[in-house]
């Protein structure tokens, strides 16, 4: 089975930055696409992006590409998301998952990770 860990969360002041970490074990990471998804309680979860185990990014559109990053790092089997400058909105729980489709970033997204809470506060 699949399975994703997400640390790094936390409480933060607006304008304060955080790097969230999505390990996987290394069959996972080598196989599959795995994406950074967040949610807001009461309203839907919000697609981020998706890194491909070739290295191939996809953004989707609620991905600020002049606030986030992601990188990955081989070695440690893990993803990151790192978020600049966050503000308020971005108080959600980020989740991180793989995708469906070996060695890509289609179909839906399974063995979903138990999540990490960010709360920017003003």
């Amino acid at each position: 089975e699949r399975q994703l860990v997400e640390s790094g969360g936390g409480l933060v002041q607006a304008g304060e930055t955080l790097r969230l970490s999505c390990a996987a074990d290394r069959f996972t990471f080598l196989n599959y696409g795995i994406g950074w998804f967040r949610q807001v309680p009461g309203k839907e979860r919000e697609a981020l992006s998706c890194l491909t185990p070739s290295g191939g990014l996809t953004y989707f559109k609620d991905f600020d590409k002049d606030r986030f990053t992601v990188s990955s790092d081989n070695a440690k089997n893990t993803i990151y998301l790192q978020m600049n400058n966050l503000k308020p909105e971005d108080t959600a729980v980020y989740s991180c998952a793989t995708a469906s489709d070996r060695g890509a970033c289609g179909g839906s997204f399974s063995s979903w990770g138990q999540g990490t809470q960010v709360t920017v506060s003003l």
